[in-house]
């Protein structure tokens, strides 16, 4: 990675497996930004950009930012950078993402380098995720509406469908590598820093 300007990770796994987390040390480590599309879309709403005009009535009716707002979204993210060193987390969730994504990032000479998939059991998933709701609530804060088991089951039923696509797809371009997501913190990271190249 030294002497290399432009860095692009993108990181993919079920809710509950830890890619937040572990892609902000990743971020920390490696200086680059972590980018969410949440978050992008929220400040440009903040800020009340022209995106922003554009994409509040679509969040406030609870519908899918289409993807070529969420590609121009990220267009001007990446325009500021001197570099782009970046990790994508939550993005992208469609195979039409992944592709609009990447003439994008060629567009800026700065192809995808890793595509790491944490993978965990369902079993393993649904527990960390009900534990979660469950110290929440110990803690007497309000516990997630997608912190109980019959969502989470749900939640990591939806993720298979609409992720084996993306999988397929970064796969078939030489980028993805699986991680086992099971262990301690320090122990995942340092699998996922192993298959980066």
């Amino acid at each position: 990675m030294t002497g290399q300007k432009n860095y692009v990770v993108i990181f993919l796994g079920p809710p509950g497996a830890g890619k937040g987390t572990q892609a902000e040390r990743l971020a920390q480590d490696r200086g680059l930004v972590k980018i969410s599309t949440g978050d992008i879309l929220r400040d440009h709403v903040k800020r009340d950009t022209e995106l922003g005009q554009q994409v509040k009535p679509i969040l406030d009716a609870g519908k899918l930012v289409p993807d070529e707002i969420l590609i121009a979204l990220i267009r001007d993210r990446l325009a500021d950078m001197e570099s782009v060193r970046v990790i994508f987390d939550g993005f992208p969730r469609t195979t039409a993402q992944a592709q609009g994504l990447d003439v994008l990032l060629e567009e800026l000479g700065a192809p995808v380098n890793a595509v790491p998939l944490l993978e965990v059991p369902d079993e393993v998933l649904v527990a960390r995720i009900v534990e979660r709701g469950r110290q929440a609530a110990e803690r007497g804060e309000a516990v997630r509406s997608d912190d109980t088991e019959e969502v989470a089951r749900h939640r990591q039923q939806v993720y298979r469908e609409q992720t084996q696509p993306l999988i397929d797809y970064y796969s078939a371009r030489g980028h993805l590598y699986r991680v086992d997501g099971v262990g301690g913190m320090d122990e995942v990271y340092d699998r996922i820093v192993a298959g980066l190249k």
